[in-house]
């Protein structure tokens, strides 16, 4: 939003909307939720980035295991490359909160220059008619921008609109998370690639296009139809992936071992399968797996533990691998299911104020006799660190796989009034139980189960030594039978 324009008559209408507002949560369909009601963040919409409103999604099931990555990554930021601005977990939804319009007298000199710089363009620009409408929408998104936050950014109202229907889990894309990593392959926080910032595919969705297309976790993007991304912004790359269903769109890809090389994929709807189980070991093992924080893929995951713990199993193995996160509400319901007391995370926001986050009331928790396994890998991220995190520091399960992405803020979504689009703002970074801030360093499982590159397909070594640690035993998976 613009501050008013000094040069305004008292009378006209204010460049911008006055005020910030939330978009209404959406009619009972997955979308993540705020972490506990603090004033600032209330459970009104989303959770890491997310992952938000914002974001979700995948690995694959016990009965298709996929193979490992490539790099040691925990990308900077996660999207899924639907028709929206996605973003890994950490989402609220922005409240309505009355701002007063115009420039603060305290700041009126330093927002000359700015006003000076658009009455120039308004007035004496010669060489066609200005959009008012794009020149506040370059405004507001430079000044965001100028942050320098991956996490942070400003859309369109279209692109605004988009990620709100993204958030009911359908998108058209190719269906893919992407990160971003340096020229070592090391994660990192940056706002536009480069030599030194380059887009990675953290995991592709089970089913979609770019599965199908064989992109795998670790694959460095380096072209998009032919054109390079060094100087797009994340967003502005991940828009040239996405697109309508039924057309094309070609990938230079740069994989470790091989020669570059394209990948044609055909973009299609993609529709999230949040929820995923399993029998294991002749029954013996339960198995869940959830992809994506949504509130209705966190009510289903409560749902599908506590049917395998009515029908008797006591060892269960959760797995969030490829997880990119998605509401704070979404995570603290199902680190419930598991903790009966205390802490679920901590938020501090931007004064340094701390608020312990509590375990969700309306959950009941699981006996703590059950075993429980939980698995990550480099794609969990956000939400889904969270409740690593939880569970690791309550002692409540043991971790098991490779370090997580290592996502530690929380996002809020702001929709501008009168079509002026929405604002993504980091808005509190979030803490372990035991105030541990794992952004840009993960969550560090107990048992460390590294995935080789060359792992053939159909092997999964980490769920292989789940089982074995909640059975004793030293049976391969693939002798095992899955239960009917």
């Amino acid at each position: 939003m613009l501050p008013e324009d000094p040069a305004r008559p008292p009378d006209a209408p204010s460049e911008a909307p006055s005020e910030a507002s939330a978009p209404p949560p959406p009619a009972a369909t997955p979308l993540p939720g705020a972490a506990s009601p603090t004033p600032e963040l209330q459970p009104t919409g989303l959770l890491a980035g997310d992952v938000p409103i914002p974001v979700p999604v995948p690995v694959n099931p016990a009965g298709a295991r996929r193979g490992g990555w490539v790099l040691g990554i925990a990308v900077a930021l996660v999207a899924v490359l639907g028709g929206g601005a996605l973003f890994m977990s950490g989402f609220v939804l922005g409240q309505r909160t009355e701002l007063e319009p115009g420039t603060p007298g305290s700041e009126a000199e330093a927002f000359k220059p700015f006003w000076d710089a658009y009455r120039a363009i308004r007035d004496r620009y010669a060489l066609e008619p200005v959009d008012r409408k794009e020149i506040i929408e370059g405004a507001i998104r430079g000044m965001v921008e100028a942050i320098g936050d991956p996490y942070s950014t400003y859309l369109s109202s279209e692109d605004f609109r988009q990620t709100l229907q993204d958030i009911n889990g359908e998108f058209e894309g190719i269906g893919a998370e992407i990160g971003t990593v340096n020229a070592a392959g090391e994660t990192v926080d940056c706002a536009e690639f480069g030599p030194d910032c380059r887009l990675v595919i953290v995991a592709p969705l089970e089913g979609s296009p770019a599965e199908k297309g064989d992109l795998r976790p670790g694959d460095v993007v380096v072209e998009v139809d032919g054109s390079t991304l060094d100087g797009l912004t994340p967003d502005e790359a991940r828009d040239r992936i996405r697109g309508e269903k039924g057309t094309i769109v070609v990938l230079r890809i740069e994989r470790q071992g091989v020669e570059p090389f394209d990948v044609e994929i055909t973009r299609d709807t993609i529709h999230q399968r949040e929820v995923i189980t399993e029998d294991l070991a002749d029954g013996e093992v339960g198995y869940v797996r959830l992809t994506g924080f949504s509130d209705n893929g966190a009510t289903k995951f409560v749902e599908a533990v506590e049917a395998a713990v009515q029908k008797g199993q006591t060892k269960l193995i959760v797995d969030l691998r490829g997880n990119p996160g998605g509401f704070v509400t979404a995570a603290r319901k199902v680190a419930s299911l598991f903790i009966a007391e205390g802490p679920i995370f901590w938020e501090v926001d931007a004064q340094g104020t701390e608020t312990e986050t509590l375990r969700d009331d309306e959950v009941t928790a699981i006996d703590a006799d059950i075993e429980v396994v939980l698995l990550i890998d480099r794609g969990s991220a956000s939400a889904s660190e969270i409740v690593a995190g939880a569970l690791q520091d309550s002692g409540r399960a043991t971790l098991i796989g490779e370090t997580s992405y290592g996502k530690g803020t929380v996002q809020q979504w702001i929709d501008f009034e009168n079509d002026n689009g929405g604002l993504k703002l980091t808005v509190a970074k979030w803490l372990t139980p035991d105030k541990h801030w794992i952004h840009n360093v993960g969550v560090v499982p107990d048992i460390v189960v590294e995935i080789p590159a060359d792992t053939p397909a159909g092997e999964d070594p980490a769920l292989d030594r789940a089982v074995e640690f909640l059975t004793e035993s030293s049976a391969s998976l693939g002798s095992l039978q899955l239960a009917a």
